[in-house]
C-alpha cells in the first residue's frame, strides 16, 4: 500500500522481510495450503450432500434480551451516527488545517483506519459503515429538513446498475493509493475524499438510501465483509449464527463480481508490486513506473475477475440459471478469500501504522498538542521482530479464507448443479481457487 507504507519508518513493518524469514519453505507452504483446499473439497463431497444454508433463513441463537434492546434502540443508532459525524469532522479538520506532511494523521485515518480498520471492524461487529456513515447521516438530516423520506429519492435506483458504481469507486480508491503518482500528497487525497462525499450526497438525494446500499464503495465493502461476522437480525431480533449462513444471504446483484475482483486483484497487486521481480522490471523499463503500475493494477483486477467468471460459468447448472449469471451466484464465496488476504497482507500495517496514527491524532495540526493523551504511544513492531509468527498467521489466514470459500461455493453448487454433476461440475471453480491459493501465497511471501 503506497499511501500507508510511506507513513511508517520501519521498512519491515509492512511485511515479513522475505522468504528467508519463513519458518517453512515457500514451496511447502503453497503445497500444504493447496492440499488443505483439495482435502476440504473431498470431505465436502463425501459428507455435505445437501445444501444447508442456501435459500434457507437460519434462525440462529438469540442473544440476551438486554443486548438486543440496546442495539435496536434509537439512542444506540443515534449514538453511532454522532460518533461517525465526530470522526468525519475530525478528519475534515486534519485535511483542511493539517500540515502537508506524512505526520498529518489524515493519511493514516484514510489509508489505515478507514480502508483496513473498517474491514476488521465489520468482520467482528457487522455492517459498521452502514451504522456510522456520515454521508447517510447528512442525507437523513437534509431529508428531515425538507420534510421528505431519506429512503425515497427522486427516482428509483436502476436494478441493472447493481454494485457497478461501488466497483468503480473501489477501483478509484485503490488506484489512488497503488498507481497514482502522488498518493501521499494532501491535496490529492483531500480531493478524492471531497469527490466521494459529493457523489454520495448527490446520489442519496436522487435515489435515496438504496443508493448507499448499492453504490457506496465503503458501505458495499463493509457490508460484504460483515456477512462473515457472527451477528444477524432475524425477524428484527439480534441473533448469533454461522457466518456461512450470513454469507449465503449476499444478494447476487449486477457488479458483484466486479467488486470482489477489484478487492482481490488490488490486494494481490499490492503484494506483487513489492516483489524483487517488479522492482527490477520498472528499474530496467523504458517507460515510467506509474504507467507500469497502472497497467499492472488493471491487469490484476481484470485477471482475477475473468478467471473467477470463467471458472464459475464452466460449472454445469440445472438450466434454471443462465451461465452468464453463475459468476454472480458464486461471487459470495470469494468474500472469505478477500478477508483472509486483507488480514495476511495488511495486519502489520494496521497494527503499526494504526498505532502511529493514534499518536499523531493527538497533535493533528503539528502544534505540539496531546488532546487525546496518546501522543507518546509508539508502535512496538512486534511482528517485525517475530517473522515466523507473522508468516504462520499469513498462511493460516489465507488457508482458512480459501477453505471457508470452498464450503460456501460447495453449498451453493448443491443448489445450482444437477445431481449427476454435483462433483465434476464444481471442478472448474475448484481449479480457479487452487490457482488463487498458490498464486496468493507466492505473492505474499515473495514481497
Amino acid at each position: 500500500m503506497t499511501g500507508a507504507s510511506g507513513l511508517i519508518g520501519n521498512p519491515e513493518a509492512h511485511g515479513i522481510g522475505g522468504q528467508a524469514d519463513l519458518p517453512i519453505p515457500l514451496e511447502l507452504a503453497v503445497s500444504g495450503a493447496v492440499a488443505a483446499l483439495v482435502v476440504s473439497f473431498t470431505v465436502l463431497v463425501v459428507a455435505w450432500r445437501r445444501p444447508r444454508y442456501d435459500g434457507a433463513e437460519q434462525a440462529g441463537l438469540h442473544v440476551p434480551m438486554f443486548l438486543d434492546q440496546v442495539t435496536s434502540s434509537s439512542y444506540f443508532r443515534v449514538g453511532l451516527r454522532v460518533f461517525g459525524l465526530l470522526i468525519a469532522a475530525f478528519t475534515v479538520a486534519t485535511a483542511v488545517a493539517g500540515q502537508n506532511t506524512l505526520t498529518n494523521p489524515f493519511f493514516g485515518i484514510v489509508y489505515v483506519w478507514w480502508w483496513v480498520g473498517l474491514v476488521i471492524a465489520s468482520a467482528l461487529l457487522g455492517p459498521v459503515w452502514r451504522a456510522i456513515s456520515p454521508v447517510r447521516t447528512i442525507n437523513a438530516g437534509i431529508a428531515k429538513l425538507a420534510g421528505s423520506d431519506p429512503d425515497v429519492g427522486l427516482f428509483t435506483y436502476p436494478e441493472r446498475l447493481g454494485h457497478w458504481p461501488a466497483a468503480f469507486g473501489l477501483y478509484a480508491f485503490v488506484w489512488m493509493e497503488l498507481a497514482y503518482r502522488f498518493p501521499t500528497e494532501l491535496g490529492s487525497v483531500r480531493l478524492w475524499c471531497a469527490l466521494y462525499v459529493g457523489v454520495m450526497l448527490v446520489g442519496g438525494a436522487v435515489f435515496g438510501n438504496r443508493f448507499y446500499e448499492n453504490a457506496d464503495p465503503f458501505e458495499v465493502y463493509s457490508s460484504l465483509i460483515a456477512k462473515l461476522s457472527p451477528w444477524a437480525r432475524v425477524e428484527g431480533r439480534l441473533v448469533l449464527r454461522s457466518p456461512l449462513a450470513n454469507l449465503s444471504t449476499i444478494p447476487s446483484r449486477p457488479g458483484l463480481v466486479a467488486v470482489v475482483a477489484v478487492l482481490f486483484g488490488s490486494t494481490a497487486f499490492d503484494s506483487f508490486r513489492e516483489s524483487s521481480f517488479w522492482v527490477k522490471t520498472y528499474q530496467n523499463a523504458s517507460v515510467s513506473k506509474v504507467l507500469l503500475d497502472n497497467v499492472a493494477l488493471l491487469g490484476f483486477c481484470l485477471t482475477a475477475g475473468l478467471l473467477f467468471a470463467i471458472g464459475s460459468a464452466l460449472t454445469s447448472s440445472k438450466g434454471e440459471v443462465p451461465r452468464r449469471e453463475l459468476p454472480r451466484r458464486y461471487a459470495h464465496s470469494i468474500v472469505p478469500i478477500i478477508l483472509g488476504y486483507i488480514l495476511a497482507h495488511y495486519l502489520t500495517l494496521f497494527v503499526d501504522v494504526g498505532t502511529q496514527t493514534l499518536a499523531r491524532a493527538s497533535d493533528p495540526f503539528g502544534k505540539g498538542w496531546d488532546i487525546f493523551g496518546t501522543a507518546a504511544v509508539e508502535p512496538s513492531y512486534w511482528f517485525s521482530y517475530h517473522p515466523s509468527v507473522l508468516a504462520t498467521i499469513k498462511v493460516v489466514a489465507v488457508v482458512i479464507g480459501h477453505v471457508v470459500a470452498a464450503v460456501a461455493a460447495h453449498d451453493r453448487a448443491l443448489t445450482l448443479l444437477p445431481k449427476r454433476d454435483q462433483i465434476t461440475g464444481q471442478l472448474p471453480l475448484l481449479i480457479v481457487m487452487v490457482g488463487f491459493t498458490a498464486g496468493g501465497l507466492y505473492l505474499l511471501f515473495s514481497a
